[in-house]
C-alpha cells in the first residue's frame, strides 16, 4: 500500500459502479471529520505530509463497516496505520486504519469479529472497531480509497454516495410523462 498519488477527478469518472451501487458509510457512530484528504501538517511529527485518506472521529470501540463488498487482501500491523485492513472491490481498494483488536499472522480479531486474509466481505459487514493503534492522537478511523494506483478523496466518495441516494429517493416519486398545466 505504498505507491500513493493524489487524485482529484470525480469519482464517477472512474466507475459508474460506485455511483450506482449500494455502499455503506464506514463508521456506525459518526462524530465528525478530523482530518481531510490532501497535504497536512502531521499532528505528531509536525512535518508536511500528504494525507491519503479521511479521518472519521468516533467513540472508541465503535463498529466499523465495510464500505463495499469485496475481498480482504491484506491485514496490516504497522507504526503508522496500526491495525488495518485492505479490501479490494473490483478496481478499488479501501483501507481501514487504527482499528482496535489484534493481528495474528493472517487473522484480525476485534471482539466477535474474526477476519482472515482472502475472505469475502459483504457491503455493510462489521469488520472491526475504532481503536487507537498506530500513529494517532485520538479514536478515529482513517479511511482511504484507491482506484488502481490513484488515491481518491474519500469525501468525494461520500458526496457521490449521498447524491446517488438523493437521486434514487426522488426518482421513484417523480411520475414520468407528467404534463404541467399553466
Amino acid at each position: 500500500f505504498s505507491s500513493r498519488r493524489r487524485h482529484t477527478r470525480s469519482l464517477c469518472d472512474w466507475s459508474s459502479d460506485v455511483c450506482s451501487s449500494d455502499l455503506s458509510f464506514p463508521v456506525v457512530s459518526f462524530v465528525g471529520y478530523t482530518s481531510p484528504f490532501g497535504p497536512r501538517v502531521h499532528p505528531l511529527s509536525g512535518s508536511l505530509h500528504p494525507h491519503l485518506g479521511l479521518d472519521i472521529a468516533a467513540p472508541l470501540g465503535s463498529p466499523v463497516r465495510n464500505w463495499w463488498g469485496g475481498m480482504l487482501v491484506e491485514i496490516l500491523r504497522d507504526a503508522g496505520c496500526g491495525n488495518g485492513l485492505v479490501v479490494r472491490s473490483g478496481p478499488y481498494e479501501h483501507l481501514y486504519c487504527h482499528l482496535a483488536g489484534r493481528v495474528e499472522g493472517d487473522t484480525y480479531r476485534s471482539g466477535s469479529v474474526v477476519l482472515r486474509q482472502g475472505q469475502g466481505l459483504r457491503t455493510g459487514q462489521i469488520i472491526g472497531h475504532v481503536g487507537l493503534t498506530g500513529s494517532t492522537t485520538g479514536p478515529h478511523l482513517h479511511w482511504g480509497v484507491r482506484h488502481g494506483e490513484r488515491w481518491l478523496d474519500p469525501a468525494s466518495v461520500l458526496r457521490a454516495m449521498a447524491a446517488e441516494r438523493r437521486r434514487r429517493q426522488t426518482s421513484w416519486r417523480t411520475p414520468f410523462n407528467v404534463v404541467q398545466n399553466r
